[in-house]
């Protein structure tokens, strides 16, 4: 696992940001055919709906490519050494050294740098401001 310093985590966020924002819009795309994919199973399920079989196909195959694309953005987030928390809100940590033990430093989509941390175990309503030697 990579250790970042709080200088190193916010000259980070030149390359992770973009991609978080990407995480969240792709999240938001993979609710919205999810979404459609429920409704339109809904009316097949009340009446049929008159809904041709490929259109439920094209929703289905909808929801599997925005899961995927959601999937790569996570995983290359994990390639920056990012842990990803919460795919909604954009909040992800960076692994940070505070007195030899794994500490996180938290961002979340919209802060302009890091300002926090907190503990592996207490999460973002743990979070403290830096700096870290405390």
């Amino acid at each position: 696992m990579r250790h970042f310093t709080a200088e190193e985590a916010n000259a980070a966020l030149a390359e992770v940001r973009p991609l978080v924002e990407r995480m969240v819009a792709e999240r938001q795309a993979h609710l919205d055919a999810l979404a459609r994919q429920e409704e339109l199973e809904g009316r097949i399920r009340g009446n049929g709906g008159g809904i041709p079989p490929a259109t439920l196909a094209d929703a289905a195959g909808a929801v599997d490519r925005e899961a995927r694309a959601l999937a790569r953005t996570i995983d290359e987030l994990g390639e920056h050494g990012v842990q990803v928390k919460d795919v909604d809100e954009g909040l992800i940590d960076f692994p940070a050294l505070r007195r030899g033990e794994t500490v996180l430093l938290c961002w979340r989509l919209g802060e302009d740098e890091i300002r926090y941390w907190h503990t592996v175990d207490g999460g973002f309503a743990g979070r403290r401001e830096l700096p870290l030697d405390d």
